[in-house]
């Protein structure tokens, strides 16, 4: 049983910089893989990235790969998304879930999610 809560979300400019966090109860955090989701307005909930449960390996939407960053503190009961270099078409609505699968990107597979937090990048 995993509750999440996102955080960090907010209105910043384009080429600006956020960093998500998201904060999960639960004693078998380290048993779970976590994943960033996000999902704009008419759109499909679509893929950021995610992380294994130890943290050793990552996977990158093709969209995001090499402006954002996914880990994970495990002795926190965190994971954590750094965002830079954002575009508009960032925009979105950013959750997180957790996972018993080792690795998956299909959001069906995904056990537990957050509430989301809004990003906002203008142009």
């Amino acid at each position: 049983q995993v509750q999440l809560v996102e955080s960090g979300g907010g209105l910043v400019q384009a080429g600006d910089s956020l960093r998500l966090s998201c904060a999960a109860s639960g004693r078998a955090f380290s048993s779970y893989s976590m994943a960033w989701f996000r999902q704009a307005p008419g759109k499909e909930r679509e893929f950021v990235a995610t992380i294994t449960n130890r943290g050793g390996s990552t996977t990158y939407a093709d969209s995001v790969k090499g402006r954002f960053t996914i880990s994970r503190d495990n002795a926190k009961n965190t994971v954590s998304l750094q965002m830079n270099s954002l575009k508009p078409e960032d925009t979105a609505v950013y959750y997180c879930a957790a996972t018993s699968y080792w690795w998956t990107i299909l959001s069906r597979q995904y056990d537990y999610w957050g509430q989301g937090t809004q990003v906002t990048v203008s142009a």
